[in-house]
């Protein structure tokens, strides 16, 4: 494995612990900065906001600087954020830390997929994405439960203050480990990266991303209602739970990249199949603690299983130019996130219960399958059609380039 590697893993982990450690800790903010809680939770939506437009606006302006140095500039961005979170004075000094961390991370994930998946064999592309996700799954799984116990026992500035040190020490990685070659990788003009959304097969990806993503976070927004209101389960014991999520998110995220490495679009409809499963045998079985613990590892190792290969997908198919393709698919998770997360409260709101995100998370997965299915179908179509036009010189001729294979 490429050291380099390692170096953006623990740029993934510092942002995955930035976005998602303030949930933890929202009750200690809020009182500090006295706010109540519906003004505290903009320090969460307000992040997912400036995440979706830094994806695209801040990926476009830097579109033709070297990657490598884009990325150390990206964690600058990421350091001063959180440096500003630890010493806000108020409230709006606060959001404003976050809307600045927030912007480095669409862009980050997007232009790091590009350099993992340059770091590595074409064979391996998913494998070493799968690893710069990996600082994100245990963001999850480590960084939450032990920043949120940081909060609380020496202060909430404390963690941001922890969060600003791993993004310092990301930025010596990347400048130390990820090969000088990554510097000149980014010499596709806007022009040219923007003509990689004529095809279809990008867009349907985008949707996929978008519809997939969406069924399982939807229902992860409202897993606590549902674990302690359906499942019987103690407040105390949630987060102790959400830990067995993140060991699935951890252990799908590397199975998911190998499988996508093998057979990208096959593994991606089987785990988008099987992570609908999981949904609707949550929704069913939520009654039972046993059942839960298992379908949580489940939900996680299903859901995020998809993520390499989603990314992988989309910049398979704008050759040359992937940077902003990759960037707009962290943009769509984070739509996803938010589309989702709109729908299970809908849901909730008209009176169909706690288990009912459940239930709409594994429709918008089935729709994800579906539309994922007819993508597949038209590659495979337009890859058969190329073969053919290349076995009678025509392929020359009428400009077509095959699509990857899935």
């Amino acid at each position: 494995m490429p050291l380099g590697l390692l170096a953006l893993a623990i740029g993934g982990f510092g942002i995955g612990l930035t976005e998602f450690v303030i949930a933890g800790l929202l009750p200690e903010v809020a009182a500090d900065l006295r706010v109540d809680e519906a003004a505290a939770g903009w320090l969460i939506s307000g992040y997912a906001l400036g995440v979706a437009v830094g994806a695209i606006v801040l990926t476009a302006a830097v579109i033709r600087r070297p990657r490598k140095r884009v990325l150390l500039g990206l964690m600058v961005l990421f350091i001063a954020g959180n440096l500003v979170s630890a010493t806000a004075p108020d409230y709006q000094v606060m959001l404003l830390g976050r809307v600045i961390a927030s912007l480095c991370h669409g862009a980050f994930f997007g232009i790091g997929a590009v350099v993992a998946a340059d770091m590595v064999p074409r064979a391996k592309r998913s494998a070493a994405i799968a690893v710069m996700f990996t600082g994100l799954t245990l963001a999850n799984v480590l960084g939450v439960p032990f920043g949120t116990f940081v909060g609380q026992a020496y202060g909430w500035r404390a963690t941001f203050w922890a969060i600003t040190g791993i993004g310092i020490l990301a930025l010596a990685g990347i400048a130390a480990l990820v090969p000088a070659s990554a510097n000149g990788a980014g010499g596709t003009s806007l022009r040219g990266e923007l003509r990689s959304f004529r095809s279809g097969q990008v867009w349907l990806s985008l949707v996929v991303t978008v519809l997939g993503f969406g069924g399982m976070f939807g229902a992860f927004t409202y897993i606590a209602y549902t674990l302690t209101e359906v499942g019987g389960f103690a407040s105390g014991a949630v987060p102790w739970l959400l830990v067995l999520f993140g060991g699935g998110l951890f252990a799908g995220n590397i199975a998911g990249g190998k499988a996508a490495d093998r057979r990208l679009d096959a593994s991606l409809i089987a785990l988008l199949a099987g992570l609908a499963v999981v949904l609707a045998a949550f929704a069913l079985l939520a009654w039972s603690q046993p059942a839960t613990m298992v379908l949580l590892v489940l939900m996680g190792g299903f859901g995020f299983g998809t993520v390499p290969g989603l990314q992988t997908r989309i910049m398979n198919y704008a050759p040359g130019a992937a940077t902003l393709a990759s960037s707009a698919n962290i943009a769509a998770f984070n739509v996803g996130n938010a589309l989702g997360a709109w729908i299970g409260g809908a849901a909730i709101a008209a009176g169909l219960g706690y288990t009912s995100p459940l239930w709409a998370g594994s429709g918008l997965t089935v729709l994800a399958v579906g539309v994922l299915a007819v993508a597949a179908f038209a590659a495979a179509r337009q890859n058969a059609a190329a073969g053919r036009d290349a076995g009678t010189g025509e392929a020359g001729a009428r400009g077509r380039t095959p699509q990857p294979a899935s």
